[in-house]
């Protein structure tokens, strides 16, 4: 079987498409034939080296696929089930792999294989940042950064879902319209508008509650800036990369701000907390107020050219791979 492997951290460059054995599925295991692969920016980062995994390493947190075998000891599953995932375990860019059957989730007939690949990370990224991390409230204003991004147009959609009206903003003209189609009430362009200003004046001077910043150290300062006194900024990618150490100080002189840097892991870390998030996620896709948009698709073969485009901010909405 095909998979993309990495020995090294690096660029795009050090993802390799090598020969793979796949055992017979062990205890609580699933052997799966994949038939699509989500890519996200978190891809990037085990790549790159700003989130370390032990090398050599596969390369892949989301993928829907096929059960061909169930292991020793698993119960639910049977051959020819749908399923899909989105916490890993790491290296879902590969054509067959042996998936913890706990950490699995059936997929309905309503939704397909290129749906379900793409939906799971971003979508249920999507429900603990608005209904974990900060419950959102009906008639409330927010801000979303990256609002073109596959997290981004999800995002926008439930927030709209739930009485939510959202300040979007993207990095050029050329994303706006996405942004708006997907459920924001206003889009900016960073790149040419005074995000502060602008979100001062839609608010009538009081800020936000809450910013979700899938961007990093580009908008750190920029976030805090748009929050009302007490408001939370959720920091929860570092698409420009990290942010760096900074004064805590500068939380009390802005307002007695609240910043948090969550992870789906923690907000998924127990098997009920998992199947919680998916079936919210589930039934928000088949009510049709949040729909998915596979804007690109790559062949496996070519996830070297998928990284550069993500990188390069050459993608909207979500990106899938083929096997």
């Amino acid at each position: 079987m095909k998979a993309i492997r990495i020995s090294e951290t690096g660029g795009p460059s050090v993802m390799k498409l090598v020969d793979v054995d796949v055992p017979k599925p062990g205890p609580g295991q699933l052997r799966v034939r994949q038939t699509a692969i989500g890519l996200n920016y978190i891809d990037t980062y085990h790549r790159s080296g700003l989130y370390p995994q032990p090398m050599p390493s596969g390369i892949g947190l989301e993928a829907a696929g096929v059960v061909e075998e169930v292991g020793p000891g698993v119960k639910g599953f049977k051959a020819g089930d749908r399923i899909a995932y989105g916490t890993g375990p790491i290296g879902a860019y590969a054509e067959v792999r042996n998936l913890p059957a706990n950490r699995m989730i059936k997929i309905p007939k309503a939704i397909s294989d290129e749906t379900a690949a793409g939906m799971m990370l971003k979508g249920m990224t999507v429900r603990y940042l608005l209904r974990a991390t900060y419950k959102v409230k009906r008639g409330e204003t927010i801000l979303l950064h990256a609002a073109a991004g596959g997290v981004g147009q999800i995002l926008s959609q439930w927030a709209k879902a739930l009485g939510v009206k959202v300040i979007g903003t993207v990095g050029s003209d050329s994303k706006m319209q996405a942004a708006k189609d997907h459920g924001c009430s206003w889009v900016l362009n960073s790149s040419t508008e005074d995000v502060v200003a602008r979100v001062k004046e839609i608010t009538n001077g009081k800020g936000v509650p809450v910013v979700y910043d899938g961007v990093g150290q580009a908008t750190f300062m920029t976030s805090l800036d748009c929050l009302k006194p007490r408001g939370l900024l959720v920091s929860f990618g570092n698409a420009s990369g990290p942010v760096k150490a900074f004064d805590l100080g500068i939380l009390a002189s802005k307002g007695s701000l609240y910043v948090t840097r969550p992870t789906l892991m923690s907000y998924t870390a127990t098997d009920e907390e998992l199947h919680e998030t998916a079936d919210d996620l589930i039934d928000m896709i088949k009510s049709g107020k949040v729909k998915i948009p596979v804007n690109q698709r790559y062949a496996l073969a070519d996830a070297v050219k998928a990284h550069e485009d993500l990188e390069a901010r050459r993608t909207t909405g979500t990106t899938i791979l083929i096997p």
